[in-house]
């Protein structure tokens, strides 16, 4: 199965009622995807699909966030797909792994935690971002990458304080999530 496959799947099976934006994101990356068959990638400058993912202490108790070295900015471990990439799934653990520098994360099940459209500088213009969340193993120690500029452990009551919006709802969500499955 492609990856442009796989993303279609993972769409259409992702249900999410945490927010009532989803649902028109969830339609809204399949319709870019059907108009646009090169919107996994980079290159597509209409805008095209990345995969990220929350890092999660094994408490359950903090989130690990990278000073995002272009943007300045505390977000969650994320980028592009790549063509080695089988699903959106293993492309946001690539990206989580490669950033945190931690081996074993493990994703939790279900899928996608949420969606988040920004837009970008051109000549691209949207990022259509497919958020999972991870867990890291226990006695994990993260290690900055080329990527950032800083990683960072933080309490959930103190993320408002340093992320945007999109880096909190993605940070509730997972919460909720981690909720419903135990």
């Amino acid at each position: 199965m492609s990856l442009y496959d796989d993303a279609v799947l993972v769409l259409k099976g992702y249900e999410n009622p945490a927010g009532p934006d989803q649902g028109e994101l969830r339609q809204g990356y399949l319709d870019h995807l059907a108009q646009h068959p090169d919107g996994m990638w980079k290159a597509c400058e209409a805008g095209h699909l990345t995969a990220s993912a929350l890092v999660i202490d094994p408490e359950h108790g903090r989130v690990l966030l990278t000073l995002h070295r272009k943007l300045r900015m505390w977000l969650q471990m994320g980028g592009h797909c790549e063509p080695q990439d089988a699903s959106l799934a293993a492309a946001a653990l690539r990206e989580a792994t490669e950033e945190s520098g931690i081996t074993g994360l493990t994703l939790l099940a279900g899928g996608p935690v949420t969606l988040d459209r920004h837009p970008i500088p051109a000549p691209c213009h949207w990022h259509l971002d497919v958020q999972y969340a991870a867990v890291a193993p226990s006695g994990a120690t993260e290690q900055i990458s080329d990527e950032s500029l800083d990683l960072r452990w933080f309490a959930y009551d103190e993320v408002a304080s340093v992320a945007d919006a999109s880096v909190v709802r993605l940070m509730e969500r997972t919460r909720a999530a981690l909720e419903q499955r135990r």
